[in-house]
């Protein structure tokens, strides 16, 4: 299994994520995810609304095209992001688009 998969127009990622990091950003692909940095707290799921945020402004779509489909209480997590507008820089070179 690799870290991301096409579904249609969708892009499914499989996110480990780092909270209460320094800074915010994509780092090391790791056990078939790909590690996100994000300086929010895992408290009360101010972590995942953070990362839907974040992921939101990176790929350039509404925060509401953005779900956590699976992992809201775990590290490891299922993302969508419907429609994509863009692929960071930092993704594009690890991807085959």
């Amino acid at each position: 299994m690799d870290w991301y998969r096409w579904d249609g127009e969708d892009l499914l990622l499989w996110v480990r994520v780092q909270p209460r990091a320094s800074r915010d950003g994509f780092a090391e692909v790791m056990d078939d995810a790909i590690k996100v940095r994000i300086t929010a707290p895992p408290v009360e799921g101010k972590a995942n609304a953070y990362l839907g945020a974040w992921l939101a402004r990176q790929f350039r779509v509404a925060k509401s095209a953005v779900r956590i489909e699976s992992g809201q209480t775990s590290r490891r997590k299922r993302v969508r992001i419907c429609d994509p507008v863009q692929i960071p820089s930092a993704l594009s070179d690890r991807m085959a688009v």
